[in-house]
């Protein structure tokens, strides 16, 4: 069974590989290569795919890893501002959506259970394409984004009541529902109650403890584990997989580590999201799909209709403008894949037998059809606009009281690493006002320099989830200042990634690692050997006495070059070589006047340094000021730093001169 599975996952993804390329070229939704890579590879297509079931446990791993990272990004905070959206959003659409289809199903000769049933197939929507899509157009933060996710998250919750009426709807005895419910209930509060304790005590503890070990094996294994384990857990109470593993994605989203488990989790998410859109399309008989197309054309374009117009009306009864109201609508009017899981247990009770391909072939159809319904929204929902509606209905039904923006950071520096660079950096900015975030791998530094006040987070840079936090798109700079060299090439290749504009600062610690980070996008690569070796150099020419604008001149260009003279010894000689680089048998040095010394309160003038030793003095340092070429009546005081140039013996008796006067 394994080596079959094995085979048949080769399949899948050498077929969706090819399908997803041709759709790439022509400009179609991934979404819906991903099912006709189902419909092809399923037993209905060319009946490429033997271990249909194992395929299944896959996809449904896949949904519960899309929940996962939903839960991270929605956190209880986001939860708690779109109460309004979910509650009274999601009652209307569903309740609205269930009597629709109940009257329509009636008319057309079903039973009350029957029609009923269809109401709850018909009344939810595509999570995972949904939120796939606007995601992908960055319109989870819209009106009409957070109205379309809150009816989204409503419908996710109600889906297990509906698993519950489902069996008392086939005619099961009304006191044995009525007791399963009451036994649910009271397993659900007490579950829900263990996970808000876990999120605010257990869970930052665990993480914390985990990320000290800088195992990146073990944070992700351990992220994974929370988000199984929480599912696992949820589902043996009667909680669906997908909703406790929302569960455990907003106990993750409570703590510093989030970004990092999101980016460490996208990956595996797309991959077995993936996996669930190619079963629905290996579930399809495309053969009763090809007899009775002209009913089932019918038939999804009567449900796309119906629940745009439902969900945009409930939409507009929060408030919502009808602009964005119609995009909520029909951004949720496909069927969705809970809505799969409930047709099975409807089929077992005897609600859907004679009618499951017909819900499935309008099921996928209608999923299909939303990657280009969500595309032409604005369009069309433009155009609605040009018709004479009332003002009051275009603006919203009652003014809607101003929510609290928070200011995102714009033009700002992105500082990846907090070590001694990183800190320097940080404060340079801080003084001169420059607005920045800190990206940092170390839970113990995140930790302490938050409660400095430090705007700073734990997350691995190379993940794009991570950058995006760091609001990557809208940087000015991003200084890259860690040890790792693999890891900055990592992150500089993903930061140009994500941005074109900003101004790259990479710094590495050996030469050899410049070529490469350039080529990955780099604008300027700082490697410490040469900055060790500029300060080095500048220091022994110093010390040969070569004039510091003639220094500086000499390092402007050593840098401008790209610090060719170090890489490449055979370069010819500079301009500067010509200098004389040295005063044979001349030093410069310091000394200070002591107490007691017989030079306090005598001027140049007095002493006759040059004269009586060939010592001049350069410059004169008293307290916090510097006196250069000191006039020649300038007294000297206690503590005066001179500075003198000579041979050594002359200097050396001078220093003896401004010692103090031994008694004797």
């Amino acid at each position: 069974m394994e080596i079959l599975l094995f085979t048949d996952i080769v399949i899948i993804f050498g077929l969706a590989v090819a399908v997803l390329l041709l759709f790439h070229f022509l400009r179609l939704p991934a979404v819906v290569g991903l099912l006709l890579t189902g419909i092809l590879a399923g037993p209905y297509g060319f009946g490429l795919i033997k271990a249909v079931h194992e395929v299944e446990v896959l996809a449904e791993i896949g949904v519960i890893l899309l929940l996962f990272t939903i839960g991270i990004e929605f956190s209880f905070k986001k939860l708690i501002e779109i109460k309004k959206q979910v509650l009274i959003g999601g009652t209307v659409q569903v309740g609205l959506t269930i009597l629709a289809v109940f009257f329509i199903a009636r008319q057309i000769g079903l039973s009350s259970q029957e029609a009923i049933f269809y109401g709850f197939l018909i009344s939810l929507s595509s999570t995972a394409i949904v939120i796939r899509m606007i995601q992908e157009r960055a319109e989870v933060d819209t009106p009409h984004g957070r109205a379309g996710l809150g009816i989204l998250l409503f419908q996710d919750v109600i889906i297990v009541p509906m698993i519950l009426i489902t069996p008392m709807l086939a005619g099961n005895k009304p006191g044995e529902i009525d007791s399963d419910i009451f036994v649910f209930a009271a397993k659900g509060i007490a579950i829900i109650g263990l996970v808000l304790a876990a999120a605010k005590w257990l869970m930052p503890w665990l993480l914390h403890q985990v990320a000290r070990t800088r195992s990146k094996e073990l944070f992700m294994l351990s992220v994974v584990a929370i988000c199984l384990t929480i599912a696992w857990v949820t589902s043996n109470v009667g909680l669906s997989l997908a909703l406790g593993a929302f569960i455990a994605g907003l106990i993750i989203s409570e703590s510093e580590y989030s970004h990092q488990a999101l980016g460490n989790i996208l990956p595996f998410r797309n991959v077995f999201t993936s996996f669930f859109f190619v079963s629905i399309g290996m579930l399809l008989d495309t053969r009763f799909l090809v007899n009775y197309s002209l009913i089932i054309l019918t038939a999804s374009a009567g449900v796309l209709i119906l629940k745009a117009t439902i969900a945009s009306s409930a939409a507009i009864l929060l408030g919502l403008p009808l602009r964005s109201g119609i995009l909520a609508g029909l951004s949720i009017c496909q069927v969705g894949e809970f809505s799969f899981i409930l047709s099975r247990i409807g089929v077992e009770h005897g609600l859907l037998a004679d009618h499951y391909q017909f819900f499935l072939a309008v099921a996928i159809l209608t999923m299909a059809a939303t990657p280009f319904i969500i595309y032409l929204a604005p369009r069309f929902a433009d155009s609605i606009l040009q018709i004479p509606i009332p003002a009051k209905l275009k603006t919203g039904l009652w003014p809607r009281p101003e929510k609290k923006i928070h200011k995102k950071l714009k033009q700002h520096l992105v500082i990846i690493g907090f070590g001694l660079n990183g800190r320097n950096i940080a404060h340079a900015a801080k003084m001169t006002g420059i607005p920045y975030i800190v990206i940092e791998m170390s839970p113990d530094t995140v930790k302490r320099e938050r409660e400095k006040g430090e705007p700073i987070f734990y997350g691995d840079a190379i993940h794009e989830e991570v950058l995006r936090h760091a609001g990557i798109e809208d940087a000015t700079v991003v200084v890259i200042a860690i040890n790792d060299p693999a890891a900055t090439r990592g992150i500089t290749e993903s930061v140009r990634r994500l941005t074109r504009s900003a101004h790259v600062i990479v710094r590495t610690r050996y030469l050899m690692e410049m070529q490469a980070l350039y080529e990955l996008g780099a604008n300027e690569v700082i490697p410490e050997e040469f900055e060790t070796s500029v300060e080095i150099f500048s220091r022994v020419l110093a010390k040969y006495l070569i004039p510091r604008d003639e220094i500086d001149k000499l390092v402007i260009q050593l840098r401008s070059d790209g610090y060719e003279m170090f890489r490449n010894l055979s370069r010819e000689p500079t301009s500067f070589s010509s200098l004389d680089l040295h005063l044979p048998g001349v030093e410069v040095s310091s000394m200070r006047v002591e107490e007691g010394s017989p030079v306090v309160g005598m001027s140049l003038l007095e002493l006759e340094l040059r004269k009586k030793y060939g010592v001049t003095v350069l410059a004169v340092r008293r307290d916090s000021q510097t006196f250069t070429n000191p006039e020649v009546d300038m007294p000297f005081l206690v503590d005066d730093v001179l500075y003198v140039v000579g041979v050594p013996e002359k200097l050396a008796e001078t220093g003896k001169m401004l010692r103090k006067r031994k008694d004797g």
